[in-house]
């Protein structure tokens, strides 16, 4: 298996994964025995995240020590994901209203899925506003957030803390050693831990695939092509426009990080690329202040994919009910979920949490998604890849924007990658 390179593996790990899940769809022994093995895997990446972050943010902070400079840095980058993550609202619905993917289903030929444990969460989502999203950033308990894995309170904190560290001078050099050394060593760990992703996308998917059936995609098989051929469209032509708008070339993007977005998709988690996700993108010419700073704030505020498909997917339903929704309506639709979509990252299964909280605004029955549950895991994969996609790329425009991206480090980073021999920090 050494000589396989990991993307291979977790490609490998994936058709086995669907093969198993296929042929032994509805077995309950299935599921007892695969999903230990993705839920470790999946724990085992969430034990990382948090010691990640802290850490590489403190360090990255301190060495730039300037308030003002991180000002600027969060200002542009907000502005950035507030653009970015509006077109993808505009795409969806777009591509919602030329194609029509709920027109003329058969709802009587569709399963409905169970989506009562997402209404617990779906008041909170109703109440939230952009004002709620801000004040939520200032932890009043970080050992609370930290537990929690309340990623933009942790960021508010560890910003603050590296600037502390800068301010004491000297003083703080013991400390900043011991961050430092913090961020090698659960680098380390991740690069460990990714030895057993191909074994934990088997599971999950395996897991996923005998529970719906292929059989069960078909009747949604419009709303599926429509979804990717979309998001497809996005990421190439939305984001590989603003990558050369900033002398990027998407594809390069796509071989540097072809290990951590197959991952992303077989796993359907944005989380499992996280750490590696920063490492990357510091080797590819980014300085870590910034790397830090804007790939864990785009979890909360730069879902792209998430809310590409959750403007597509009210459409969907509309469309699926016959309901006509007017321009106004739909532009109603659009403001909602650019505030709904925001700072919400850690609630479990966020664009069907965002989609119930939006949907009743404009008129749409929320009954509606339950006959998309059964395939959100498939449609889930999709926007995933899509949100590590525009999240890497958001840390090279900011580097960019801010004139601290190092071109011969990522040229020559780029050209190891292709010989097969990623280089080390």
């Amino acid at each position: 298996m050494k000589r396989i390179g990991l993307a291979w593996q977790i490609l490998i790990g994936l058709i086995f994964g669907i093969a198993i899940g296929a042929v032994f769809y509805g077995n309950p022994s299935v599921q007892a025995y695969l999903q230990p093995i993705g839920t470790i895997f999946i724990r085992l990446i969430k034990m990382i995240v948090v010691p990640i972050v802290i850490s590489s943010i403190i360090v990255g902070v301190a060495g730039v020590g300037d308030i003002k400079k991180l000002g600027k840095l969060g200002g542009k980058t907000l502005l950035y994901f507030e653009v970015i993550t509006t077109i993808a609202i505009l795409v969806g619905l777009l591509s919602a209203n030329i194609f029509h993917p709920g027109t003329g289903i058969d709802m009587g030929s569709l399963t409905k899925g169970d989506i009562g444990s997402y209404m617990s969460t779906t008041e909170e989502v109703k109440s939230h506003s952009m004002a709620d999203t801000f004040v939520n950033i200032v932890p009043t308990n970080i050992i609370d957030s930290l537990a929690r894995g309340d990623m933009l309170a942790i960021i508010f904190f560890s910003v603050f803390f590296g600037l502390g560290v800068a301010a004491i001078g000297e003083k703080g050099k013991p400390v900043l050693a011991f961050f430092q050394g913090t961020a090698d060593a659960m680098f380390y760990v991740t690069n460990q831990i990714m030895k057993f992703a191909p074994f934990g996308v088997f599971a999950l998917i395996g897991v996923t695939v005998s529970k719906f059936g292929v059989s069960s995609l078909i009747p949604l098989s419009k709303l599926l092509l429509i979804t990717y051929g979309t998001m497809i469209f996005f990421v190439l032509v939305i984001l590989g426009l603003t990558a050369r708008l900033f002398g990027i070339n998407i594809f390069h993007l796509f071989t540097i990080l072809k290990d951590e977005l197959i991952l992303a998709y077989s796993t359907a988690s944005s989380e499992t690329v996280l750490p590696k996700l920063m490492e990357k993108m510091e080797k590819f010419g980014c300085p870590k202040a910034i790397t830090s700073f804007v790939i864990p704030t785009g979890y909360s505020f730069n879902l792209d994919g998430s809310t590409l498909y959750q403007a597509l997917a009210a459409i969907f339903i509309a469309q699926m009910y016959g309901i006509d929704l007017s321009i106004s309506q739909q532009l109603s639709l659009l403001l909602v979920l650019m505030v709904t979509s925001k700072g919400i990252a850690g609630v479990p299964g966020v664009s069907f949490v965002v989609l119930l909280a939006t949907l009743g605004t404009v008129g749409i029955p929320l009954e509606g998604l339950a006959f998309i549950a059964g395939i959100d895991r498939i449609l889930d994969m999709a926007r995933t890849a899509v949100n590590v996609v525009g999240n890497s790329l958001a840390a090279i425009v900011m580097s960019k924007w801010e004139k601290q991206y190092d071109e011969t480090k990522a040229a020559a980073y780029l050209a190891e990658v292709k010989d097969g021999q990623p280089a080390t920090l």
